[in-house]
């Protein structure tokens, strides 16, 4: 699996397109990186830039960016109602595939030094990269802000990590760091009163407020005056969420007041439960929320286990595909109350995914041509693994039938439940149609090494093994699936609606299609290992198994859909 790190400057510019252009031309320039999107910020005076690739590519790309916002923004004429310390305010690093945390802390360290040594700019680490626990929270850093730096610069306790400690006065300081991956969230309210904004946040947030008495003349808890200890420091009631960060603010842009929100860790205080808890704080308030929207990507999982969250609200099955679950947590979310929300551009895998040489997205009629042309690939396994699909996309089609008919309200949790895992088994049958294909052009690629030399004649051999394993890997899950599948239909069978007996039946003679198809796909390739393990010997064994046990669902189930058919 190649490495590939996202990394998301944030830049001190938000008005000015020339500028921000010219900002994302010098990271364009650099082979390697894909920006997956732009977002300037007029209120904020701000642009956040998103773009992954290999980690190499990567830090050259920001470094490039960062020193040519230093270039074209001066600080000491910046306003903007985002906390920010420079040119470029924050950089983070954030591991995407293949490639571990503690890897992308070095690549933050090498940043962070080149930053600081040949743009003479003062570079603080943060978060995961931080050198002491002082320094990991990126507030703590920004506290005082770009005003407040020339003197923060002669604190011996605020020396940089990397760079002069002179200030900067055009580019200011930099922050650079490995963190998780950062949900940039806002939230709408139908009001212009920041205050308001800025209240609900308060409640939220893991820093929470701090304590105040009620005022008797207003409803606003931040008209009330703090209480405070003996030494004088206010006392702090927490927020309602961990890993969360927030404030209050008014943009002009849509007229209205935001809840402005930094998920640190989404997956201990998911999206949808943050959203849920401001439109109760909202209501309190006679306010109301409108929608939300996204600063830059999202996670896929975020936005399923949202979808999925609201669909068990709405009494709906889970059983669906992923599609529906995304729109389901798209308009529960009102994620296109101010801006329209396109997944392709907002969540991040669908971002960077290459379908350039995908069979899956081809239109049917393209697949069908791509098959039958004078090519070994795509093949049989490619069709047994879409022979498979179909059958799981059949299930799918019968548990909705079943569930959405009042008169199988009892039966309503099992359809739910065998639907996601039609879709789970679909969903990966998908991915292995590709998968198929991409493993026989290994093993075309491993034969045409060349192998001359004894080093040349092992080399070939050990990529040829590695090739033909992965060969073999792949139509063998094929095939396993395809089992699940038609086991998966017997359950349909029976249970389902009677009307779709018959649909329920077909997907288990296709998947009997997929069972068999891989498993003579594991045998001809099986036929060209060495006999140097027992690898081969346990995968004969395990595909007898395979054949023998869909033969027997199979025949069970044309029995089974027979009688239901005639009764």
């Amino acid at each position: 699996m190649s490495k590939i790190i996202e990394c998301v400057p944030n830049f001190s510019e938000g008005t000015d397109q020339t500028k921000i252009n010219t900002i994302l031309s010098s990271i364009k320039s650099i082979q390697g990186v894909t920006v997956l999107d732009c977002d300037p910020g007029l209120d904020t005076n701000r642009t956040v830039v998103t773009f992954v690739g290999d980690p190499e590519s990567v830090v050259e790309a920001a470094f490039q960016g960062i020193k040519c916002a230093s270039e074209l923004i001066d600080m000491s004429q910046h306003i903007g109602t985002h906390p920010r310390i420079g040119a470029t305010d924050v950089c983070p690093i954030i591991p995407v595939s293949g490639i571990s945390i503690e890897e992308c802390i070095e690549y933050s360290n090498i940043l962070a030094r080149k930053v600081g040594l040949e743009l003479n700019i003062p570079v603080y680490l943060y978060e995961k990269s931080a050198i002491s626990p002082a320094r990991e929270n990126l507030a703590s850093i920004r506290e005082g802000e770009y005003e407040g730096l020339e003197q923060k610069l002669k604190d011996k306790n605020w020396k940089p990590d990397f760079g002069p400690t002179k200030f900067n006065k055009s580019a200011g300081a930099t922050v650079i760091g490995c963190r998780e991956f950062l949900i940039a969230y806002n939230i709408n309210l139908n009001t212009a009163d920041k205050r308001l904004a800025t209240d609900i946040a308060f409640e939220i947030r893991e820093a929470g407020r701090s304590k105040r008495k009620k005022n008797p003349k207003s409803s606003n808890l931040l008209d009330g005056e703090i209480i405070r200890h003996e030494n004088g420091s206010p006392i702090k009631v927490p927020g309602k969420f961990k890993y969360l960060k927030a404030i209050g603010w008014y943009v002009s842009e849509y007229n209205r007041a935001q809840i402005s929100i930094n998920f640190t860790n989404y997956k201990i205080s998911p999206i949808h439960h943050v959203f849920d808890a401001v439109c109760d704080f909202a209501v309190k308030r006679g306010l109301r929320v409108t929608g939300s929207e996204l600063v830059g990507l999202i996670p896929k999982s975020a936005l399923i286990d949202a979808g999925k969250y609201y669909l068990k609200k709405q009494g709906r099955s889970l059983g669906v595909s992923e599609n529906d679950i995304l729109e389901c947590a798209v308009q529960s979310l009102g994620l296109n109350d101010v801006s329209k929300f396109s997944s392709k551009e907002k969540i991040i895998e669908f971002a960077i995914e290459d379908k350039k040489d995908s069979l899956l997205h081809l239109s049917t009629d393209d697949l069908i041509h791509s098959v039958s042309q004078n090519s070994p690939s795509p093949g049989g396994g490619s069709v047994s693994a879409l022979a498979g699909a179909l059958g799981a996309a059949l299930l799918s089609m019968v548990c909705l039938l079943t569930y959405d008919k009042k008169e199988y309200l009892s039966k309503r949790t099992k359809m739910s439940h065998l639907g996601e895992m039609a879709h789970k088994y679909q969903k990966r049958l998908k991915e292995l149609i590709d998968e198929d294909t991409r493993a026989f052009d290994s093993v075309i690629n491993a034969s045409r090494l060349p192998g001359k030399s004894k080093s040349e004649i092992k080399f070939k051999k050990q990529e040829l093994f590695k090739a033909y394993k992965i060969a073999t890997d792949t139509p063998l899950e094929i095939a396993v699936i395809s089992l699940e599948i038609m086991k998966l239909s017997i359950d349909l069978i029976k249970y389902g609606n009677p009307n779709s007996v018959t649909d329920a039946h077909v997907a288990a003679e296709v998947g009997l299609a997929g069972v068999r198809g891989g498993c003579v796909n594991v045998m001809i390739n099986l036929s060209s290992f060495d006999k140097i393990s027992d690898y081969d010997a346990k995968i004969e064994e395990k595909i007898e198994g395979l054949l023998k046990e869909s033969n027997e669902l199979h025949k069970k189930a044309f029995t089974l859909t027979k009688k239901i058919i005639k009764d």
